[in-house]
């Protein structure tokens, strides 16, 4: 292999992959996070799973982005594990449609369209309009690269050490699998590889049958990056990764049969035979991942079962969405207070437990205590919407006074346990700065941190207990303790000041803990607003 067909081929591949990237950030970013609330709502069901996974990925041209979206909806208690493999199923569709751009032969086109997104990019102030130009010169990028990578493998064809290769190939379809699968784990793009390979068929490099079983291995390939995405997250996030590599493995376990003894190159050809090899590829590719989708839809209960068996443990994730919030109730105020109530509890719990998390992440530097931390700050956020859209519904009726003083108690309630959770998440992001930059403590702020982190947590439960209980002596207890937590922030701040002046603590060390210091304060005074709000209304 020379140096300049080596160089064509590598810098044409850097091209086509930054297109690719550019050309789906740019998607990505103009469809916003409605893509997201797609994938929340449209998924009542496998096959609603499906067509919007391939929705999905056909906007945004990257079957990786959408599986690892899956994965973190799961995580977050957003999708069942099942709804999640209809999502994943849907994305293998999806991602097809890069290789039939690919298979049309406009790269005499790209550079006018990379002149057009740059025009779009760089001479409009507007955003919306700026992304729409990075789509417009990814995806001239793309075709750029692929030309390149062209010319810079049509050597190859005469190259007796690759043509021996490919025949070989040809001859054990388990190698090329192999290689298919290598590569894309390297390249973390099946849509890249298949890009690649649909390049090498067109200079005569490799033929059609010999590209087949290298793309059942892009396909198994590609499920490394949802793979990588679920480490750290939780049991049931593991098993949605798990089903997608057992997916791309099955569908290949049963296509090959159909590949050895030429069935499935037949049934292109019957398709595609007067097109161009690209585009054979792309409907090799479409044709496996479509039906691949069909045969399994109908097990997807077995593949739930099966990743469950090979992944044992509580699979159970935070659940997003209220559990106590029925709309039908609403009629009967008395009975939806009495929910709303459960829910707000059920909020301050998660707070609490958040709380909990963020500390041991700071203490132990375990990274899953700060990601379980950070998924229920996002279902706090959701409840907090949700009992107040619900709490503003039910003054649509009519209340009796006692009525409407517990709705708006429990208003001002929900706030302030959002406060607590917000709180949790600056102490996350502090306990994230310290740890990043190796940042040192004395063991009396250690021992300072620990004992106001207790008091802080102990009031903020009997806040909650109080509301519970409806316990006017709690209620004043907790009062009582914001004197103390108040002194004690006071306290240690110039203990900390001390110790600095004194070079015990480093300057950023105090920094962080000054902050830290300053938020448990803060939930102190978010726990006295429920206790408050408790005394007020009863």
């Amino acid at each position: 292999m020379s140096q300049e067909m080596l160089f064509t081929f590598l810098g044409g591949l850097g091209i086509f992959l930054f297109g690719i990237k550019f050309m789906s950030e740019g998607l990505q970013k103009t469809a916003g996070d409605k893509l997201r609330k797609i994938l929340e709502t449209v998924t009542s069901n496998p096959i609603m799973g499906v067509i919007a996974g391939t929705l999905v990925t056909g906007i945004i041209q990257s079957s990786s982005g959408t599986t690892v979206l899956a994965v973190g909806l799961v995580n977050a208690g957003l999708l069942n594990l099942r709804q999640a493999i209809g999502i994943i199923m849907g994305a293998n569709i999806g991602t097809t449609m890069t290789s039939f751009l690919i298979g049309f032969k406009i790269s005499q086109y790209s550079l006018p369209i990379i002149a057009l997104g740059a025009i779009l990019i760089f001479f409009s102030k507007t955003k919306k309009v700026n992304y729409i130009g990075q789509i417009f010169f990814g995806f001239g990028m793309l075709f750029l690269g692929m030309e390149l990578m062209s010319d810079g493998m049509k050597p190859l064809r005469e190259a007796e050490v690759f043509v021996h290769f490919m025949e070989t190939l040809a001859h054990i379809p388990l190698l090329g699998i192999l290689v298919g699968t290598v590569f894309t784990v390297i390249v973390q793009s099946s849509s890249a590889t298949i890009g690649v390979l649909q390049g090498l068929a067109e200079t005569g490099a490799v033929t059609f049958n010999q590209a087949l079983p290298i793309l059942f291995g892009d396909n198994i390939g590609t499920t490394v990056t949802a793979a990588l995405a679920a480490i750290g997250t939780s049991v049931a996030a593991k098993r949605a990764a798990l089903s997608h590599v057992l997916f791309n493995v099955i569908g290949t376990i049963i296509f090959l049969p159909l590949l050895t003894l030429g069935i499935f190159p037949k049934i292109v050809m019957f398709i595609a035979e007067d097109m161009n090899i690209r585009m054979q590829i792309a409907w090799a590719h479409g044709l496996f991942n479509v039906s691949n989708t069909l045969i399994q839809l109908p097990f997807i209960a077995l593949i739930a079962l099966i990743v469950t068996k090979l992944i044992p443990g509580d699979g159970a994730s935070i659940e997003f969405k209220p559990k106590y919030l029925d709309k039908r109730l609403l009629t009967n105020p008395s009975v939806a207070l009495g929910q709303a109530t459960h829910e707000a509890l059920r909020m301050g719990t998660l707070a609490k437990d958040s709380l909990n998390d963020v500390v041991d992440f700071f203490f132990t530097k375990d990274d899953k205590k700060l990601n379980t931390s950070v998924q229920k700050e996002e279902v706090i956020n959701n409840l907090d919407r949700e009992i107040t859209n619900y709490l503003v519904q039910l003054t649509q009726s009519s209340l009796s006074k006692i009525e409407s003083n517990r709705s708006t108690m429990l208003l001002q309630t929900i706030n302030d346990i959002e406060r607590v959770g917000d709180h949790a998440e600056n102490l996350g992001e502090l306990a994230t700065f310290a740890h990043e930059h190796k940042l040192i403590f004395s063991d009396e702020a250690i021992s300072e941190l620990k004992e106001m982190i207790s008091l802080t947590s102990d009031t903020y439960q009997m806040s909650l207990d109080a509301l519970e209980k409806e316990d006017t002596e709690l209620a004043k207890k907790v009062l009582e303790n914001e004197y103390s937590i108040d002194k004690m922030e006071k306290d240690l701040r110039k203990s900390h000041l001390q110790r600095l002046n004194t070079g015990v603590c480093y300057g950023s060390s105090g920094v962080i803990f000054l902050d830290m210091i300053s938020n448990l304060e803060r939930i102190g005074d978010h726990s006295v607003n429920i206790a408050q709000a408790v005394l007020g209304e009863l």
